[in-house]
């Protein structure tokens, strides 16, 4: 059973190669997740920025959990702590 409260959000860029990494291993687990391309837009760039101070993507919000980058141990985890994995 899922959890369909908790909400995975992958902010990216087109050309990002971690975030296409980030991306097929989510799909790959089975996982449901919304894409924010950051690249097209400025408003939710300078809102990432705001809100984890770092410009790099991918960013991965799973829950209430903000994951800098393409972090399998860690997203592992928060897939499990929100039951969607």
């Amino acid at each position: 059973m899922t959890n369909q409260t908790a909400k995975v959000i992958v902010y990216s860029t087109p050309w990002c190669v971690y975030c296409h990494m980030a991306k097929e291993y989510l799909t790959g687990r089975g996982v449901q997740f919304s894409e924010v391309d950051v690249g097209a837009d400025q408003q939710a760039a300078r809102q990432l920025v705001a809100k984890t101070g770092q410009l790099g993507v991918p960013v991965i919000e799973v829950g209430k959990e903000t994951i800098l980058g393409f972090d399998r141990q860690r997203i592992d985890l928060a897939l499990r702590d929100n039951k969607l994995a």
